[in-house]
């Protein structure tokens, strides 16, 4: 047996000087992904701090008209909450997307944002991996990888973020908010997750005893309908082979708001840029979606196994938007 200690503060200034003063602690809100990992040997903290009393689970509108979410609010709470039901259906929708009702009540906001890559090998500590073991190598790049990383990968690393939330937050341009033993500070959701290169250990920008306390949503674009769309080897509980996030709003025929972010392509949520700037303006249809997301793909380096992804993505994006546009359900 590891001896592992185990603590419980009353306050986030207090949670974060446990966490300062202990190297290799480890903040537990729900616990879904850190206890799995525990169980593997792939963490290993000397001191859990619990933060799961934390006074951070409350969806509160701000003076902008966008909402905070406390990083504690439970996922089941999230999805159900009125508010983000009427203002952000994607957020709720990815949520259910997500796992089982029994899971969602247990994790949280900030903990769904943090939690690790699914990759076989990472969760193997018997196998080499630079994540887990920076140095050691990457064996899923010759192994098992169909469900690994098209976009934004390295020689280092192929894996990939596992959170449907992550997507659409990344869609709405979310901010976190972030507190430390220097303070505190906002980060957009879209610089928090780090692409591999050659430091495939850091999955995240979060500093030494830094905690997630919240989440911003910024105000929903006027006008855009919004979706989230999640594809997997079966009908529920499972995790992602591609998902995508997508906002848009049309004026006259063409489009005045578009947002893409896929799910299950890299080893972060993947805002398409490039496809939304080549779609920004320009007449809607679904020829112009497909020559979009060609060259949003154009810098993919799918492995023999993964190369369908490039297909998926283009055509779940074609066939979203084209739901949006046309203001029909598939569901």
């Amino acid at each position: 047996m590891k001896p592992l200690g185990y603590t419980r503060p009353t306050d986030v200034a207090g949670a974060v000087a446990l966490l300062a003063g202990h190297p290799g602690a480890r903040a537990l809100a729900g616990g879904t992904n850190l206890v799995d990992l525990m169980k593997l040997g792939v963490e290993r903290p000397g001191l859990l701090v619990d933060i799961a009393r934390l006074p951070l689970d409350r969806v509160e509108e701000t003076p902008q008209g966008g909402l905070l979410i406390g990083a504690n609010v439970r996922n089941s709470d999230l999805a159900a909450h009125r508010l983000v039901r009427e203002r952000y259906p994607v957020v709720s929708r990815a949520v259910l997307a997500g796992a089982s009702g029994q899971l969602r009540n247990v994790a949280t906001t900030g903990g769904n944002l943090l939690q690790r890559t699914r990759c076989l090998y990472f969760q193997d500590v018997s196998k080499p991996c630079n994540k887990r073991l920076p140095g050691s190598g990457c064996p899923a790049r010759t192994g098992v990888h169909r469900d690994l990383g098209v976009l934004g990968t390295s020689e280092h690393c192929v894996a990939t973020h596992p959170s449907d939330l992550a997507v659409a937050l990344v869609a709405l341009d979310a901010v976190l908010h972030l507190t430390g033993p220097a303070g505190d500070r906002a980060l957009p959701l879209t610089s928090f997750h780090r692409l591999p290169g050659e430091t495939p250990d850091r999955d995240t920008e979060l500093g030494p005893a830094e905690l997630v306390t919240a989440v911003e949503l910024p105000p929903p674009p006027a006008g855009a309908r919004s979706e989230y769309r999640k594809v997997r080897e079966r009908a529920s509980f499972a995790f992602a082979t591609c998902s995508l996030a997508a906002l848009l709003a049309l004026r006259d025929g063409r489009i005045e708001t578009v947002r893409l972010a896929f799910g299950a392509l890299a080893p972060r949520p993947w805002r398409a840029l490039t496809a939304e700037a080549a779609l920004r303006g320009e007449p809607f249809t679904a020829a112009a979606v497909a020559a979009a997301m060609d060259a949003e793909l154009a810098s993919a380096r799918p492995l023999p196994d993964n190369a369908f992804k490039l297909a998926l993505a283009r055509r779940l994006a074609v066939r979203e938007l084209g739901l949006l546009a046309t203001d029909r359900e598939a569901r």
